[in-house]
């Protein structure tokens, strides 16, 4: 080989071996905060999320977990995710306890007779197949049923009238939800043949509200249901009348102790660290009231558009979509942490979109990490969309994703607005129409610019950084 030729063969491989470094190493700050604002405008200019909800909530409809419709939702997103270009796209099965709606019926018999709105509560015992009738016990707070007497309410039903109040109230979702958890079997433990509790909402429609709860152990499992708003209210009237109240309801669910269910996967492989993995998700299920258009249909949307704007950048790390098989349930999150133990190692963070499809309203990352300049990056691209960032570190980046925490997996948070989520979340008025556009649009936006943010950068969350 002449001099030349070896001249030219070694800059050939310097050639190739810099063109080589640069494709592993991270992009510049400034190159990666074009791409994030590219990626912001990109999605609020059509991010394609709506019309991903648009094909789920006709195509598929209301999705209980263990349902039939789950198992159509699964191959919906087989072929959603395939269509969008994700790759080691496959579904993960396991087994659960299933409960989904069936014959709900409720009226009071005495002294006013008129029928009422209910729902059943997720896990509920059914009636016998001609109901259950009683009279009631009014309870206008959790704290005075749990106060009543030991065989006070023996062979009655219990009725808890407590409003939920907005989110950041003391009475907001967080405790409003050990409400409908605990409640059925505080109303046993003192006697009560059934349990009903004004619906969990801060709107007060005819329209309620469903969702889970549980049974203590050792104590009797009586039937739990929401009931509507205004019928609560109907038997706080009545009952100042100063009569004694009969109620007869029937609810028939379907039950079914072993049941399969599907957490289904795509991903788009990273360029230089396939290894090191941004968990992004929402769930698959829903109640079987609406179509679950925002709990958790927009998140499912969100999560996929995003990661799928976000991909076409080609970034570092691999982008792992979830959609979960069993988040109303709580049994999706528990059985990927179980099946993905030995990996956990390789996610670099994980988050869930479950607040609907309004807007983000600010954003949390692990302890520590707040000040990279990666995040700080990102915090000036998301101003424009009214995102703030959240010098708290995240805790908690939703019921799924929550299970794996015990396994180091750090957490995102990406909070949405919410004001009137609880108006529509769990019932019949979880519908498409409920969603703007343009707002699922901006929710999407975020988490593109904020997953490219991620994927690209070389932050490991695990190392606490110093605060400055």
């Amino acid at each position: 080989m002449t001099r030349n030729l070896v001249r030219a063969f070694a800059a050939a491989l310097a050639f190739f071996f810099a063109g080589d470094a640069l494709a592993q190493a991270p992009a510049s700050p400034d190159a990666m905060a074009q791409t994030e604002a590219r990626l912001r405008d990109r999605g609020l200019s059509g991010s394609g999320a709506y019309e991903i909800l648009e094909s789920l909530t006709t195509e598929v409809g209301p999705r209980p977990a263990g349902s039939p419709a789950i198992a159509r939702a699964k191959d919906w997103a087989l072929a959603k995710l395939t269509s969008l270009g994700f790759s080691n796209v496959h579904a993960e099965p396991f087994t659960i306890w299933a409960w989904f709606k069936g014959v709900e019926t409720a009226e009071v018999t005495a002294p006013f007779p008129q029928p009422m709105v209910i729902t059943g509560l997720g896990g509920s015992v059914a009636t016998p197949p001609g109901g259950i009738e009683a009279e009631i016990v009014l309870f206008p707070t959790f704290e005075a049923l749990q106060a009543a007497p030991m065989g006070s309410l023996t062979g009655r039903i219990a009725v808890l009238t407590e409003h939920m109040g907005s989110n950041e109230s003391a009475t907001g979702y967080g405790a409003a939800n050990k409400w409908r958890r605990k409640g059925a079997s505080e109303a046993a433990r003192r006697g009560a043949i059934g349990f009903m509790l004004r619906s969990l909402a801060t709107n007060n429609v005819r329209q309620p509200h469903s969702g889970a709860m549980n049974y203590d152990e050792g104590v009797a499992k009586v039937p739990a249901v929401a009931l509507s708003g205004p019928d609560a209210d109907q038997l706080e009237r009545m009952a100042r009348r100063g009569k004694p109240i009969r109620v007869k309801f029937t609810l028939l669910p379907t039950y079914l102790p072993e049941a399969t269910t599907w957490n289904v996967v795509g991903e788009i492989p990273g360029r230089a660290a396939p290894d090191e993995v941004v968990l992004v998700s929402g769930h698959l299920d829903s109640w079987g009231l609406g179509t679950g258009a925002i709990d958790d249909g927009a998140g499912d949307a969100i999560a996929m558009a995003a990661a799928r704007l976000a991909g076409e950048r080609k970034p570092r790390r691999t982008i792992r979509v979830v959609l979960w098989g069993a988040e109303e349930t709580d049994q999706a999150g528990g059985a990927y942490a179980k099946a993905h133990a030995a990996d956990a190692s390789r996610i670099v963070i994980a988050g869930e979109s479950d607040f609907g499809a309004q807007h983000v309203v600010y954003f949390q990352v692990p302890a520590g990490s707040a000040d990279h300049p990666a995040i700080r990056t990102l915090a000036e691209t998301l101003k424009p969309l009214g995102v703030a960032l959240n010098p708290e570190p995240s805790r908690y980046g939703g019921d799924d994703v929550g299970h794996l925490v015990p396994l180091g997996v750090p957490q995102l948070a990406m909070r949405q607005e919410g004001a009137h989520y609880f108006d529509i979340h769990h019932s019949a008025e979880d519908t498409l129409d409920k969603v703007d556009p343009a707002e699922l649009d901006k929710a999407a936006a975020a988490w593109a610019a904020t997953i490219y943010a991620i994927a690209e950068s070389g932050i490991d969350f695990r190392k606490a950084m110093p605060v400055k």
